[in-house]
């Protein structure tokens, strides 16, 4: 049954990562990536709760968590990066990059995606298809650090759309909130949220093995798309300003900052 449910997973998420390519090149916006990544994975969780065997409170519980979460952030995504929005400036980048063939290039850039889902939701498979009839302790850890995470992602999303909707930021670095602790806040519950899923899965036969979407994200995070990308955009549109935020602000575990009278 796991390699049917992965099957079926990745024909779902190459079909709908195909649909969003056709959608980037009317709109010429490839960020709609960001948030079929994350509804993609919400999608992935559903289907495995529905397909599988495990007990029905788990598949019922990893369903509703990664829909609250997956969808959330892909609203968040295609209000922040799509919708009335122009190309971000890490999708400009690659096009300068790619220069020639670009439909294909983001193709195959699409569909990684949809393999990269798949791989990500090996947690919500695991938890879909264990059958022990009692909640663990781990289980019980992972729902409340998911919680936690899941708040704390929301709250650094909504304080920097706050600040970006203030013309008066414009050109400024957002210190607001969480993001006077990390540079990164968002990401950093992102990854705890992952170790959330992991924990869940955890106490099911090779739950171990979910331990691939923890690595993966903090591995994205630290060393693709990421911090490298988003910093690196931060750079050339804000200059010395962002500098002067990386000398002071931790990059990725909040922190309190070196010194809190920088320039803002």
């Amino acid at each position: 049954m796991i390699w049917t449910l992965l099957l079926q997973g990745l024909l779902l998420m190459a079909g709908l990562m195909a649909v969003l390519w056709l959608i980037h090149l009317r709109i010429g916006n490839a960020a709609i990536v960001d948030a079929g990544w994350a509804a993609g994975l919400a999608l992935l969780a559903i289907l495995y709760a529905f397909q599988g065997d495990g007990l029905p409170e788990r598949r019922v519980a990893i369903a509703i968590v990664a829909s609250l979460w997956g969808f959330r952030l892909a609203l968040h995504l295609l209000i922040d990066r799509v919708i009335g929005q122009s190309e971000e400036g890490r999708y400009r980048e690659l096009r300068e990059q790619w220069k020639t063939h670009l439909p294909a290039k983001f193709f195959v850039f699409f569909q990684f995606q949809a393999l990269l889902d798949v791989l990500l939701s090996v947690p919500f498979l695991l938890v879909a298809l264990n059958p022990a009839p009692e909640i663990s302790g781990v289980e019980i850890a992972g729902a409340a650090l998911w919680c936690l995470a899941f708040a704390g992602e929301a709250l650094a999303d909504r304080q920097l759309r706050r600040f970006k909707a203030d013309p008066g930021n414009r050109g400024r670095v957002c210190r607001t909130g969480l993001w006077n602790y990390s540079r990164h806040p968002n990401y950093f519950f992102e990854w705890l949220i992952w170790v959330a899923f992991f924990l869940m899965a955890l106490p099911a036969m090779y739950g171990w093995i979910s331990a691939i979407s923890p690595i993966l994200i903090l591995l994205f995070l630290f060393r693709i798309t990421g911090i490298p990308a988003t910093e690196a955009q931060a750079i050339r549109s804000r200059g010395e300003l962002y500098r002067e935020y990386q000398r002071t602000t931790s990059a990725f575990f909040p922190w309190f900052p070196l010194n809190k009278g920088v320039a803002r």
